[in-house]
């Protein structure tokens, strides 16, 4: 289908409602900002001030190894802050999130990226996706966020996988909060901005945290954990509603489970001495997870509630919430089973949905448990003899599934804070992975190319450019975020044309070419099936 570019008229129009914020000037002399723990100095590129690779805490390794962070010890000459700092360890290429394979442990680096001569200007903390045991925060292009604000973007490495989530009873006696060692490092990197954002033009009193997928996920975790208060004034969710967390005795047991297969046992002094690449021979392979991660864990302290205990009772750091997802969320995990595997026959379709919804139910495959004929449910009510190939009933079931969870969290938060909903829908937009046997629509992280220029998906991808009509929309959907960022609101001031979320205007924006536009709620929810999945989903 041919797209041809949006009327410079209409472009403007929109660009009118949306309220657009000052330019600011640039400079290209290497800036040097002064912290609390030393001089950093940066460079001038692609119209920023760049500060990459400032460690924000001492490197988690040895004896520190699931621990929590602990600051960075004070340095005295000018750190060259001109390269990103090392990969957390990982080992699970996620598609387009992965970064290469790693075993490095100190790796708690994070990126400021700044207009030159700003002044007190909000702060964006984007923490990256895949799905907690890969990423990187070397992967996002702030220069459309930063200028298009203008604003301060920071972006920041965390513990994945095994050494960034894991329960052990002998660790967990020690004394220290413990489990979510990677959620500890997102509020560490938030102390850090908290303490030295002001010298680099920031605001430490106007704080969004954002992120997509896992970094979404993370991002309503920071939010809901006590010890985040204070840190952040804003939440933005993009594919990744918190809701199911894994309980500890979930938690506990699989890393019991991994100590013994490591040879440690209870030893907790021998699971410090384990090689890097012994962990993530434990953790799983390019292709999947092993058996023994979590991610998240009620772990109640730091994550003292699941998100769904949360967002109905009001127990959560009250801010505003930007929350929404793309139309076909599914689009993206059956992109990489393809990739790996091949195409879906109608045999291994009928056996995916039975595996995915017989048993159990909960975070990383543990209880509760689906009560009995869920997948045949599943199977009739989403028949291959409705779609072109097993591949796109797989894409119709996941994304509903995935998507449907949204007005649980929209209709509980909303009661207590002020929401902005969206559903990103453009079905064209370019894709990272060659080409497949089905159409992959509106998928999981398609939507990141719109505020990351040419997001470059990971080492599966491949670039392809916004045509025109997408490139006005990513202009749109820059200045609504980095307006959400200033107020709070995506318009800025008003209700136009992102009605807040409410339970008596209960509206989602869709984002999609020629221009977004209005969608009543109880549209959404038909054209997902939310009906059937309310009867399905464990939350």
């Amino acid at each position: 289908m041919v797209r041809h570019p949006i009327a410079i008229g209409v472009a403007l129009l929109l660009a009118a409602v949306f309220a657009v914020h000052p330019s600011t000037s640039a400079s290209a002399a290497a800036p040097v900002v002064q912290t609390t723990e030393g001089p950093v100095q940066g460079l001038s590129a692609n119209g920023m001030n760049q500060f990459l690779g400032v460690p924000y805490a001492t490197p988690p390794v040895g004896p520190l190894r699931w621990q929590p962070p602990k600051p960075h010890a004070a340095w005295t000459q000018p750190l060259a802050a001109t390269s990103f700092g090392k990969t957390c360890a990982q080992i699970t290429e996620l598609g387009v999130f992965a970064g290469p394979v790693s075993v490095n442990e100190d790796c708690l680096f994070l990126n400021v990226f700044t207009p030159a001569g700003a002044k007190k200007l909000p702060v964006l903390v984007w923490i990256h996706g895949g799905g907690l045991f890969d990423g990187e925060s070397n992967d996002y292009d702030a220069s459309a966020l930063v200028k298009g604000g203008p604003a301060v973007l920071v972006t920041i490495n965390y513990r994945l996988g095994l050494l960034g989530y894991l329960a052990h009873p002998a660790l967990d006696a020690e004394g220290h909060d413990f489990g979510n060692y990677g959620l500890m490092d997102q509020q560490e990197a938030l102390r850090w901005v908290h303490r030295n954002i002001a010298a680099f033009g920031g605001d430490p009193g106007n704080v969004t945290v954002g992120g997509q997928s896992a970094g979404a996920t993370s991002t309503a975790a920071v939010m809901i954990s006590p010890a985040s208060a204070g840190l952040l004034h804003r939440a933005i969710f993009e594919s990744g509603p918190l809701l199911t967390v894994a309980p500890l005795a979930l938690a506990e047991s699989r890393g019991t489970a991994f100590a013994t297969a490591a040879g440690c046992g209870p030893d907790a002094a021998c699971l410090r001495a384990l090689s890097v690449p012994k962990i993530l021979s434990l953790q799983g392979t390019a292709a999947a997870n092993g058996p023994y991660v979590t991610g998240l864990i009620v772990d109640g302290t730091v994550l003292p509630i699941p998100g769904d205990t949360a967002w109905s009772t009001g127990q959560f750091n009250h801010m505003p919430i930007m929350n929404g997802g793309v139309k076909d969320e599914g689009g993206f995990s059956t992109s990489i089973n393809e990739l790996f595997f091949g195409p879906l026959s109608p045999e291994q379709y009928t056996e995916i949905v039975t595996k995915t919804y017989s048993g159990p139910a909960g975070p990383g495959n543990g209880p509760p448990n689906y009560k009995p004929g869920t997948a045949e449910s599943v199977l009739a009510k989403y028949p291959l003899s409705a779609y072109p190939n097993p591949s796109a009933a797989w894409i119709a079931v996941g994304s509903d599934a995935n998507v449907c969870r949204h007005p649980t969290l929209n209709n509980n938060a909303s009661k207590f804070v002020p929401l902005y909903a969206y559903e990103f829908a453009d079905r064209q937009a370019p894709w990272y992975f060659p080409p497949l046997s089905f159409a992959h629509g509106a998928a999981h992280t398609i939507d990141i190319q719109f505020l990351f220029p040419d997001w470059h998906g990971g080492p599966l991808g491949a670039s392809h450019k916004l045509t025109a009509q997408e490139q006005t929309l990513s202009r749109l959907l820059v200045i609504a975020w980095t307006n959400f960022m200033y107020t709070g609101n995506p318009n800025r001031t008003g209700d136009k044309p992102w009605p807040r979320y409410t339970a008596g205007s209960a509206v989602y924006l869709t984002q999609n070419v020629p221009a977004p536009s209005q969608m009543p709620a109880a549209n959404f929810v038909a054209a997902h099936n939310c009906a059937f999945w309310d009867t399905v989903l464990i939350y």
